[in-house]
């Protein structure tokens, strides 16, 4: 199972992901609704937590946007607004429920694993992009067959790139998804990671280039050979 959790608090989001990657699942996190947004159009997610009072604007603006364009992902509205009406507006905004803080880590992990019961199973389409292929289910990466072995920076910085195929994956996007593993993300270690990407993925047949879009970010497209 893969979370998100869009929490401003840094003290916050390093208790809930201790509590939820205690509980064996993976979880991203994003400090307000840009970084958010980045990381939905980077991943799919089984579940959001979601909390409402973010510094660039209201999680029930996030809320909203999911569920106009039709994301059925459930969402978890973690927030101190407890007052009967606030938790109506979000439940008619899309939550699927409500959580008010404080609260204790073990009802926050049970509400979670009612939510994921009634979710449909992930589903997450294979990524192909030339001859390359990526099963987010598995891990897997291959060229026309042939299993590529990356480390798991490696992958998740291709999953990012293949989900964003022919077009520009800003700096920030791939920084804010990287930032849950261990190491640096800055801009000099994202082109790092991206130059030790590349040369595992030059010695396969795989039609496809990692384009440094400079000032920008970076682009997987495919060159047809």
């Amino acid at each position: 199972m893969r979370l998100l959790l869009v929490e401003d608090s840094a003290r916050l989001r390093q208790l809930i992901a201790e509590t939820v990657q205690g509980a064996g699942w993976r979880l991203d996190m994003a400090g307000g609704l840009d970084e958010a947004e980045a990381a939905l159009a980077a991943a799919s997610y089984d579940l959001v937590l979601l909390d409402l009072g973010l510094p660039d604007g209201d999680g029930l603006d996030l809320l909203r946007a999911l569920r106009r364009r039709k994301d059925p992902t459930p969402a978890l509205v973690l927030t101190a607004r407890g007052a009967v009406d606030e938790r109506i507006a979000g439940l008619d905004a899309g939550a699927d429920d409500y959580l008010t803080k404080p609260f204790n880590n073990g009802e926050l992990l049970a509400r979670a694993r009612a939510l994921l019961r009634r979710a449909p199973l992930s589903t997450a389409p294979v990524l192909e992009a030339g001859a390359l292929r990526y099963d987010p289910a598995t891990h897997e990466v291959s060229c026309n067959g042939t299993a590529i072995v990356l480390g798991p920076r490696e992958r998740a910085a291709l999953e990012i790139l293949m989900r964003h195929a022919g077009r520009v994956t800003p700096k920030r996007v791939l920084e804010t998804m990287l930032s849950h593993f261990e190491g640096e993300t800055s801009a000099n270690a994202i082109e790092l990671l991206l130059s030790r990407l590349r040369r595992k993925l030059a010695t396969h047949p795989t039609g496809t280039a990692i384009v440094t879009v400079r000032g920008v970010g970076y682009m997987l497209r495919e060159t047809g050979a």
